[in-house]
C-alpha cells in the first residue's frame, strides 16, 4: 500500500475546517476562542467535549478523545484512514497524490469488487426465485426486511447455475474464480462453490461485498456452513459479519455483540439487537479486536457454554488485553449447552437474550478466574505460579487506570507487588543538583513551558536552527522537546492536531494531548517572544551545567586534569552572561 506524503496531510489538514467537519455531525456552542459540546464518543450530561479552530484539534475531558479531522472522520463516520483522507480532499477540491491513489484503486481491484457484487446480485434474484429457500427462511423466523438488509440470497442446487449466469468470457470467468466462487476437482473440473445453500453476503466496512457464507438447508446436510476462501478482496481475520449494517443502523454505537454464526447476527437483528457481529468461522484476532473498539466501547463476546467456547473466549482475551485502554470494557458470556443466540431470541424472545448480557462475566473476572482454574491460591507456590502466569499478560494492557487496576487484583489475590513505602528521597527542586555537575535543577515548568508553546503555535520551531545549544540539557522533557522541534523541521506545514498524532503510542502522547488542549494565558501575538525567551534560558542552563561539570573535574583531578581544550572551554564559558 503506497504511503501518502505527510507534507500532503499536513496541507490538507490546514485548509480543513475541523469546526465545520465536526458542527455537521455534534451541534457545537461558541465558547470564547474554541466551540464546545457533548462528546459524541462517549455519554455524558455536560459539555465536555471542546474544538479549537486555532489548533485544528479537538479533546474531550471525560473519555479523552482527541485527534484532528482526519481521526475524527475514522472515529464518528467510522471511515478507513485512506478513506478519511479521500473525504477530506473531496470537501476542498484537491486530488490524493497520483501515485497513492492509482496503487490503491488497482483496476484489477475494482473489477473483482464487481464480479463480486454481481454474484451478491445474482443469489439474491435466485432467492426470489426458490419457494424452499424462502420456506427455510420462513420457518426462520427471518422476515422480508431482514433479508434485504442482509441481501441474502439462494445459490440453487446444480454445479454451474452461478458460472452459467455470469461466465460469460473467459476474463469473467478468471475474476469469479479469483474471488473464491469456483471449485476444482481432481480431474480439473471447475464448478460452483456454493450449491444449494442460503447465501450471506460479507461486506467490507465501505459497503462492498467480498465475499460469501452459505448455510445448508436440510439439517443433516454438511458442512453445515461453508466460507469463501481468503483471496485479494477477503481475509476473515480482519473482517466482522454484520458491521457494515451495524453502522448504517447507528450513529453511535454503544456496545457490540459478537455471536459465532450468520443467522445468529440476523437473528438478533430481528429481535431488536441490532449492534450484532460475527467472526467468520476464526477465533478473534487483532484486528477484530481492534475494529469492534474502533466501533464501540463496550463488546460483549458469546460463546458457548463447553470447552471450545471457553477456549474461545481466552483467545478473544489475549486480543483484547493489548487494546483495553481506559473506558473500553468487554465481557464474555456463554450460553448454555446446546444453546446459540438464534435459539434463545425465537423460543424464549429478547428479554432472555439480554438477561444474558446483564449477566455477562468483565473481563477482568474472566481473565483472574480462567488463570486460578487449577492454582491453589492458599498456598504461596500456587500465588506464584497465578502471579508468573498473570504478568506477562498484564503488561500488554495499555498504561492507565485499568492497568493499574487489574496489577492491584493480581496483588490482592497473591501478594506480588505490594512493597513498603520506599524512604522519602525528594529533594525540593531549587536544592536538587545533577548528579554529574552539581547544577541546580530548574523547574519542569521552563521546558514544560516551551512544550506547551510550541504545541500552541508548531511554527515556533522554525525561529530556530538546529543544532540546539540546549540539547546537552540534562533535564526532563527535554529530548521530547528536542523530538518535537525535529518533527516540526521536517514538517513545516504541520498543525497542532498531526504533531500530538505524531507522538500515538510513546509514554509522551498522553502528556501531549492534554497540553495541545489547554489554553495559554497571556497573548498569541507575544508567544513568539516568550518561546525565544525559554529557549534562552534552557541555554544558559546548558552552559551552567557544562561549566559545573568541569569545576567537579577540577575538584577531583585538579586543574592538570582537563585538557588544553577543557580549560579554553571553561575560560569561555566562564566569560558569557549567565541566567
Amino acid at each position: 500500500m503506497a504511503r501518502i506524503p505527510d507534507a500532503f496531510i499536513d496541507d490538507l489538514l490546514a485548509r480543513s475546517d475541523l469546526v465545520e467537519i465536526i458542527g455537521a455531525r455534534v451541534p457545537l456552542k461558541r465558547q470564547g476562542k474554541e466551540y464546545s459540546a457533548r462528546c459524541p464518543f462517549h455519554d455524558e450530561r455536560s459539555p465536555s467535549f471542546t474544538v479549537s479552530p486555532v489548533k485544528q484539534f479537538y479533546h474531550c475531558f471525560g473519555c479523552g478523545a482527541h485527534g484532528t479531522a482526519i481521526s475524527f472522520l475514522m472515529n464518528y463516520d467510522r471511515l478507513e484512514f485512506l478513506d478519511a483522507i479521500e473525504e477530506l480532499a473531496k470537501r476542498i477540491g484537491v486530488e490524493v497524490p497520483r501515485d497513492t491513489h492509482q496503487r490503491n484503486a488497482n483496476p484489477e481491484s475494482l473489477d473483482l469488487y464487481n464480479a463480486v457484487d454481481a454474484a451478491a446480485k445474482f443469489f439474491q434474484k435466485q432467492l426470489a426465485g426458490s419457494a424452499k429457500a424462502q420456506a427455510y427462511l420462513e420457518r426462520r423466523g427471518i422476515g422480508a426486511e431482514a433479508r434485504q438488509k442482509f441481501m441474502i440470497g439462494y445459490a440453487p442446487d446444480g454445479f454451474t447455475a452461478l458460472r452459467d449466469a455470469l461466465g460469460t468470457d473467459p476474463r469473467r470467468l478468471q475474476l469469479l474464480e479469483r474471488a473464491g466462487l469456483f471449485s476444482k476437482n481432481e480431474s480439473g473440473r471447475v464448478y460452483d462453490k456454493f450449491r444449494d445453500r442460503v447465501i450471506f453476503p460479507i461486506f467490507d466496512r465501505r459497503g462492498r461485498a467480498i465475499a460469501f457464507g452459505g448455510r445448508v438447508l436440510e439439517k443433516d446436510a454438511s458442512p453445515k456452513y461453508l466460507n469463501s476462501p481468503e483471496t485479494p478482496l477477503f481475509h476473515k481475520g480482519r473482517e466482522l459479519y454484520g458491521l457494515w449494517q451495524v453502522r448504517q443502523a447507528h450513529n453511535h454505537i454503544g456496545r457490540l455483540i459478537v455471536v459465532e454464526g450468520y443467522m445468529d447476527v440476523v437473528a438478533l437483528f430481528e429481535h431488536g439487537f441490532d449492534t450484532a457481529v460475527a467472526t467468520l468461522g476464526t477465533a478473534t484476532t487483532p484486528e477484530h479486536a481492534e475494529m469492534l473498539f474502533r466501533n464501540a466501547p463496550d463488546v460483549y463476546f458469546c460463546f458457548d457454554g463447553d470447552r471450545a467456547g471457553r477456549a474461545a473466549a481466552w483467545k478473544a482475551v489475549e486480543s483484547v488485553l493489548p487494546r483495553m485502554k481506559d473506558g473500553r470494557q468487554a465481557f464474555f458470556l456463554f450460553l448454555p449447552e446446546g444453546e446459540d443466540p438464534d435459539s434463545v431470541v425465537r423460543r424464549d424472545g429478547a428479554p432472555a437474550f439480554e438477561a444474558f448480557l446483564r449477566a455477562a462475566t468483565p473481563l477482568s473476572q474472566f481473565f483472574f478466574d480462567s488463570l486460578s482454574v487449577d492454582v491453589n491460591l492458599a498456598t504461596l507456590e500456587g500465588k506464584g505460579r497465578l502471579a508468573e502466569r498473570a504478568k506477562p499478560l498484564l503488561a500488554q494492557i495499555p498504561d492507565g487506570a485499568f492497568a493499574d487496576l487489574m496489577q492491584q487484583r493480581l496483588t490482592e489475590l497473591t501478594g506480588v507487588g505490594a512493597r513498603a513505602a520506599p524512604p522519602q528521597t525528594h529533594v525540593p527542586a531549587q536544592r536538587a543538583h545533577n548528579t554529574r555537575g552539581g547544577v541546580p535543577a530548574p523547574k519542569r515548568s521552563l521546558v514544560r513551558g516551551a512544550i506547551a508553546l510550541l504545541l500552541q503555535q508548531p511554527g515556533l520551531a522554525l525561529e530556530l536552527q538546529p543544532p540546539y545549544r540546549f540539547a546537552a540539557l540534562q533535564q526532563p522533557g527535554v529530548p521530547l522537546l528536542l523530538d518535537l522541534l525535529q518533527v516540526v523541521i521536517e514538517r513545516p506545514d504541520i498543525g497542532t492536531g498531526a504533531l500530538v498524532e505524531h507522538f500515538e503510542g510513546r509514554d509522551d502522547h498522553v502528556a501531549l494531548q492534554k497540553l495541545a488542549s489547554q489554553s495559554l494565558p497571556g497573548d498569541a501575538l507575544k508567544w513568539r517572544q516568550e518561546f525565544l525567551d525559554v529557549v534562552t534560558q534552557l541555554e544558559r542552563l546548558t552552559r551552567q551545567q557544562r561549566v559545573d561539570e568541569l569545576h567537579v573535574r577540577i575538584s577531583e583531578c585538579g586543574m592538570s586534569g582537563l585538557s588544553d581544550e577543557e580549560k579554553a572551554e571553561l575560560r569561555l564559558l566562564q566569560s558569557s552572561p549567565r541566567a
